[in-house]
């Protein structure tokens, strides 16, 4: 068991220019800032310098990028919704990893028109299902929110906002506490190896 503080990676998942992004952002590493229980990483996707390629000889940046994943105990994914779906910035930074995300929680902070970025969410449970991470029930989610904040970039009204905030790291924090332990006493694999009496009997 470890006491230290879970070590989350927040990224921003736009690089439009003009995005708004970066006030959502800025807000909820606020948020967390003020929980002791974590320590943060800001990923600006706009400030990765990701190769338009992935090789099998990655560049300076994709593993300098990768190594911020795999010391990240969970994640945050600040993301709008684009055309029913979310920024292809975000799909082609998710894709360098891959064993840096399993058995790691995620959660997502969303914004968007009426739907809040609620169906972009719903497109990233997807992927990161598909990447062995575990998805937060809870999200925080503005719609709308060009609206919802003040110049200075605070909410308009805080409240609602910051009580989902705090839902949703309370779930992050279970969530990485066990997995962090849990893979501290066992490597996180795809699959059990198969014992070699059913191999034989699989080939038969």
């Amino acid at each position: 068991m470890s006491d230290k503080p879970i070590h989350l990676a927040i990224l921003v998942g736009s690089n439009r220019e003009g995005r708004f992004a970066p006030v959502i952002a800025r807000w909820f590493t606020q948020q967390v800032q003020s929980n002791a229980e974590f320590s943060v990483d800001v990923i600006d996707l706009a400030d990765v310098a990701l190769p338009a390629a992935i090789t099998e000889t990655p560049s300076t940046e994709a593993v300098s990028f990768c190594e911020r994943l795999a010391a990240a105990d969970a994640f945050v994914m600040v993301v709008p919704e684009y055309n029913h779906s979310f920024p292809a910035v975000l799909k082609h930074a998710i894709d360098f990893g891959y064993q840096e995300w399993q058995a790691k929680p995620v959660g997502f902070v969303s914004y968007g028109g009426f739907a809040a970025g609620l169906r972009a969410v719903e497109h990233l449970r997807g992927v990161m299902a598909e990447l062995h991470a575990m998805t937060m029930r809870d999200t925080v989610s503005f719609q709308n929110p060009w609206d919802a904040f003040d110049d200075e970039g605070r909410p308009v009204s805080p409240g609602g906002c910051a009580r989902a905030a705090a839902v949703m790291l309370h779930q992050l924090k279970w969530w990485a506490t066990a997995l962090r332990n849990a893979r501290v006493a066992e490597p996180y694999t795809e699959a059990p190896a198969v014992p070699e009496k059913q191999q034989s009997f699989d080939a038969a």
